[in-house]
């Protein structure tokens, strides 16, 4: 009986030990960014920066959201005239995913291996470089594209810790939308079947 006993508590402190998780997670990273679908041609491949937060609500399931940043893909190089002097204006591609993943806890939840997809919000948008931060300057001339698509996504991470605050993972993303508005760069005035793959080596703290 105590035999039995003994098992038992060792077997539910076993299942209670792999149902901890940490419910937030935090996401920086820096990789690069390469444009497909009608963009192939006009934009360039360019580096980039993301952040991410993911709400852990089931030991397999997450939600996700973040805003992922890339420098310069469509090559503009202009300058606006101001009482400042001539102000340097460039692009910048913001990826907006919203969505879900799957996740496969491996190793008491050392190493996880995740998949997911979800909706995403694309802005194209040149920028002027502001003389100050203390003073901003609006950019009359500036052009920006906009438009919605989907995103799936590949990644998987490491726990880098004992208590697995810490990870350091990559994740894969294949972006499909359209966007539309002004010419930007190379690309005129028409509605633009997007793609991008990108992909991001990432550093996690979670709690």
């Amino acid at each position: 009986m105590v035999r039995v006993l003994l098992f038992t508590l060792l077997f539910a402190g076993t299942l209670l030990a792999q149902s901890r998780y940490a419910r937030h997670n935090f996401t920086f990273g820096f990789g690069a960014g390469q444009p497909r679908g009608d963009l192939r041609g006009y934009f360039d491949d360019s580096f980039g920066l993301d952040v991410g937060y993911g709400y852990r609500f089931h030991q397999n399931f997450q939600l996700d959201g973040g805003l992922e940043t890339l420098f310069g893909a469509a090559g503009v190089r202009d300058f606006y005239r101001t009482d400042f002097g001539e102000l340097r204006i460039k692009d910048y591609q913001f990826l907006v995913p919203m969505g879900g993943r799957a996740i496969l806890p491996l190793a008491s939840g050392r190493l996880l291996f995740s998949g997911g997809v979800g909706m995403a919000y694309m802005r194209y948008q040149e920028r002027i470089r502001q003389p100050s931060d203390y003073y901003r300057i609006d950019c009359p001339v500036c052009k920006s594209r906009s438009g919605w698509g989907s995103y799936g996504l590949l990644g998987a991470s490491v726990a880098l810790d004992r208590y697995q605050h810490f990870r350091l993972g990559a994740v894969a993303k294949v972006y499909r939308g359209h966007t539309e508005g002004e010419s930007l760069g190379q690309v005129q005035q028409l509605r633009t079947r997007d793609h991008w793959i990108n992909v991001f080596g990432q550093f996690g703290f979670s709690f």
